[in-house]
């Protein structure tokens, strides 16, 4: 395991554009804390940083949407976003936000420094310009055409769908998210991190110095870049919303988002140290500081080649040891999407799963896309929980808990003579920390939780094979050591479990009443994890996990699926106007209001409801196709508007004498085209 050390962990700063979803929890915030736990319960100095990233033209673009100001927008989402992570029990060290006055003081010292020491490269360039609006494009504010695959709705700095950064100049057909319009090129001055001049350090420090330890995914995409060529990045913005350039001559311009995000991990760290009367530099500036980001793969650019070429362009800092970018996580087999809510959303679950955060983390963690996409299901989900939670973990605690109380009055046994069975056991539950430790130092969380799983599994192996709760008849000195070698298990895993499991840890460790201080090392260290005399939590043993039943399953994929029919409906195109008609073609309709008498389904259909529809002038029969959208039952007495001069026609053996007008509802159902307000049947529609 680990020497001790001094780390600084990183998590990327979410974006306070939205709430947080699943897919951030996978691809960054669960790995890197249970990276932070773990370390911690070794001994080690650990830093565990975030905070919010307020920054960037995509915050303008959601106030403008909902009608309020930038800064209501990130107030909202930060305070959204740090409460979730906080329930969650994602344990940062610090979470600040980047529109902390320490984060633009952080930043503009951080800029003046490199432009002092000629670091950037001024230019005047050409860039995509709204003549209406009267302002140049920041990245989000304009789409295209991706170069590199093709995506018709790619941003101006990053392709959604390959992953691929760019240049707004570089899209195919772009087109301004403000106006609709196609931009025109402008001139404007800019300042420019020259990364080709960083080529030949980043080739040796990362393909070179990192090739056996970081992972493929990172390298390959490092490489496509590097040997596609590196090209000057700007690091100024045309834009209102952000860090002030602090040099002259940058009026109206401010400090690009990707080049002010980073620096907030240092920001960030300052404040935290300032709070806890610690030197930040030693987190940042020491060599014996070991410093790992923790981010998805859409941000291994910025990771790998831009903070690094700043960092090393500032002088003084150290670099990351490791970037270990996961890749994505999918939804019921989809891309998850913010602006299509295609999502699970963190402060949603917690209300729709209230004390089960651990669930989500073992799954996500079991599920975690480490080297490819993967894809996450609610009845993948409901698996885990039931058949590995409940059924392993959950069971073999629980099994301990009450036979404890059952035989020894939750008094822990004095052990006789141990077999060769029960030295085995021990032996191997000695060697767990250390096996769980190497996948987690080789960032291979998915492996590690299995690892851990495998303990329980060692656990209730073991009391199924010796099954006490029947020796006891026959062998109660054996059911003494039985139980105490049980106990020594489930304490085990009450320190194992917490990288993974936190509640469930401290859950644990309030049955059994253990030891607050028990780390990590003493699982492999010691012979004696609770003692013989000590007492556990008396009467009926608290459940570590529940089952989930099939209807609280049904339940969130219906959320779903009222989703996708939402963005069905939304990305419906509206048929094209009918041919033109006279004023008279129109008077010969004769469309009245009428009222549903009578409702049932026609025999061996789907789709048709026989309809017994007072019109005023009559009581008539008409065959609709709604009954997929509305049940028999609930639409008798529903005022609806008919077309009543249609020429009658058989549909299924029934003379249908009229049309129902119906249209489509937002969600992609039908809905009765109906009066605002009661009318007399009859009445003409005009």
């Amino acid at each position: 395991m680990s020497s001790l050390k001094r780390y600084t962990i990183t998590a990327a700063l979410p974006y306070t554009n939205g709430p947080i979803h699943i897919g951030h929890l996978a691809g960054v915030y669960v790995p890197a804390d249970i990276y932070a736990r773990f370390l911690r319960l070794t001994g080690n100095d650990v830093a565990y940083i975030c905070g919010s990233d307020e920054h960037g033209a995509a915050i303008p673009m959601r106030a403008k949407k909902e009608g309020i100001s930038p800064q209501d927008i990130i107030d909202k989402y930060h305070a959204i976003i740090k409460d979730s992570f906080k329930d969650f029990g994602i344990s940062f060290d610090n979470y600040s936000r980047t529109s902390a006055e320490i984060h633009h003081k952080t930043a503009s010292e951080f800029f003046t420094k490199m432009y002092n020491d000629g670091e950037f490269v001024e230019e005047v360039s050409e860039q995509l310009y709204d003549a209406e609006a009267n302002q140049f494009l920041a990245d989000r504010f304009v789409v295209g055409t991706c170069p590199k695959c093709g995506f018709e709705e790619s941003y101006g700095d990053q392709c959604e769908n390959c992953g691929t950064s760019h240049n707004a100049t570089d899209l195919i057909n772009p087109k301004s998210v403000i106006t609709g319009n196609v931009p025109v090129l402008k001139q404007t001055k800019h300042w420019f991190l020259p990364l080709d001049k960083h080529e030949a350090f980043l080739r040796e420090w990362i393909l070179e110095g990192h090739k056996s330890d970081w992972k493929s995914n990172v390298l390959g995409q490092v490489k496509s870049w590097i040997d596609d060529g590196l090209r000057p990045r700007a690091v100024t913005r045309d834009l209102d919303w952000g860090i002030p350039v602090p040099v002259e001559g940058a009026d109206g311009k401010v400090l690009y988002v990707w080049f002010d995000a980073p620096i907030g991990y240092i920001s960030s760290t300052k404040e935290w140290a300032a709070r806890e009367g610690k030197n930040w530099e030693d987190y940042w500036k020491d060599e014996n500081t070991k410093l790992v980001h923790f981010i998805g793969k859409d941000n291994i650019v910025f990771h790998c080649i831009i903070f690094p070429s700043m960092l090393k362009a500032h002088g003084n800092y150290i670099l990351p040891e490791n970037v270990p970018a996961n890749e994505f996580l999918n939804l019921e087999g989809k891309k998850l999407s913010t602006s299509k809510n295609w999502a699970v959303w963190l402060h949603e679950y917690l209300e729709d799963f209230p004390n089960q955060q651990d669930v989500l983390r073992y799954t996500l963690t079991a599920n975690a896309p480490e080297n490819k996409d993967n894809d996450f299901t609610w009845k993948d989900f409901q698996a885990k929980n039931n058949n590995e939670l409940v059924a392993i973990f959950g069971n073999f605690i629980n099994r301990v808990a009450v036979l404890t109380n059952k035989y020894y009055d939750g008094v822990v046994p004095i052990p006789n003579d141990f077999t060769e069975l029960d030295e085995e056991v021990l032996e191997q539950l000695q060697q767990s920390p250390d096996i769980i430790a190497k996948s987690i130092e080789r960032y291979r969380f998915r492996e590690a939780s299995q690892e851990f799983m495998n303990v329980a599994r060692l656990g209730n192996k073991y009391l199924a094979d010796e099954e006490p709760w029947k020796l006891i008849k026959t062998d109660e000195e054996r059911v003494k050591t039985i139980m105490y070698v049980a106990l020594q298990i489930a304490t085990a895993l009450s320190v194992l479990a917490e990288p993974f499991l936190p509640f469930t840890s401290k859950k644990l460790k309030g049955i059994l009443k253990t030891d607050e201080n028990l780390g990590w090392n003493d699982v492999a260290e010691k012979e004696v994890l609770l003692a013989e005399g000590h007492k556990i939590q008396e009467g009926k043993a608290e459940l570590l996990f529940t089952k989930i039943e099939d209807k609280t399953i049904e339940a969130q994929l219906e959320k779903l699926e009222a989703t996708k029919k939402a963005n069905e409906a939304a990305n419906k195109t509206v048929e094209p106007q009918k041919d033109t008609i006279e004023f008279d073609d129109f008077t010969k309709m004769d469309i009245r209001i009428g009222t549903v008498l009578e409702a049932e389904k026609v025999a061996k259909t789907k789709k048709l409801l026989k309809l017994t529809v007072d019109v005023g002038i009559d009581v008539r029969t008409i065959v609709s196709g709604i009954a997929e959208s509305f049940k028999p039952e609930d639409i008798v007495g529903q005022q609806v508007t008919v077309l009543c001069n249609l020429a009658p026609r058989k549909i299924r053996g029934v003379e249908s004498q009229g049309m129902i007008l119906m249209t489509d509802a937002l969600d992609g159902s039908l809905a009765f085209v109906e009066p605002q307000q009661k009318i007399q049947n009859g009445g003409q529609v005009c």
